[in-house]
């Protein structure tokens, strides 16, 4: 199906397209309709990343720099833990 990646306010084009090409790829076998946004701040450091899927599904996490959590690779990382299926 598919993925629309919103980034704003992050600041480095480079990083943005870095950002998109792992995040498609990360949803590339995923069933449904997907939505990832991550708004930076110029007031703060940190990031808020929203990610909305089928059936109502809804997170909401804070990147922070000091943790590592603005590169893609994290990003993505953690991503996969949000939308991670419940063990049973």
């Amino acid at each position: 199906m598919g993925v629309t990646i919103e980034l704003q306010n992050l600041g480095d084009a480079q990083l943005c397209r870095d950002i998109t090409a792992h995040l498609e790829h990360t949803f590339s076998g995923r069933q449904g309709e997907w939505r990832v946004s991550i708004a930076g701040s110029r007031a703060a450091e940190n990031w808020d990343l929203r990610v909305e899927g089928p059936n109502g599904f809804e997170r909401s996490y804070i990147l922070s720099a000091g943790a590592g959590e603005h590169e893609p690779a994290a990003i993505c990382t953690l991503v996969l833990r949000l939308v991670a299926p419940a063990k049973a």
